[in-house]
């Protein structure tokens, strides 16, 4: 399946009092994968909000292998689980210039019909945009 890999600088922010990233922004860079996998494949979050969809997570895990830094460029490597249905699953790398994976991950989001508040199945055109 299509994978797609984006470079990420991390910021001091992103860091604590060690230099060393706070666990809390693996969610952040898996998102930022996710989004541009999706963009990549012609899925716009900001046009499935627009059709009423939502696609909130509904779980996450990460495996820490080494530790990354301040200042330090990393890859995040996003790639579709399987074809979605009523959820959408990732799995996720994180790289340093050398690719040594740092950490690994899994997303899974539900599609969320935002007028009822229910799961619904992935909406025909972003299927047909993900297949393609």
């Amino acid at each position: 399946m299509f994978f797609d890999e984006i470079p990420i600088r991390v910021r001091y922010g992103e860091t604590d009092q060690m230099g060393v990233v706070h666990h809390g922004n693996y969610a952040l860079y898996f998102e930022i994968g996710r989004t541009e996998w999706l963009r990549k494949k012609g899925v716009s979050y900001k046009q499935m909000e627009d059709d009423g969809v939502m696609l909130p997570v509904v779980s996450m895990t990460v495996k820490f292998k080494k530790s990354i830094v301040y200042d330090q460029v990393i890859k995040v490597r996003t790639q579709l689980k399987k074809t979605p249905s009523v959820k959408i699953e990732f799995d996720y790398e994180i790289l340093n210039e050398n690719d040594d994976i740092l950490a690994t991950g899994n997303t899974v989001l539900a599609f969320i019909n935002m007028t009822t508040n229910r799961p619904m199945k992935c909406p025909d055109y972003i299927l047909e945009k993900i297949e393609a």
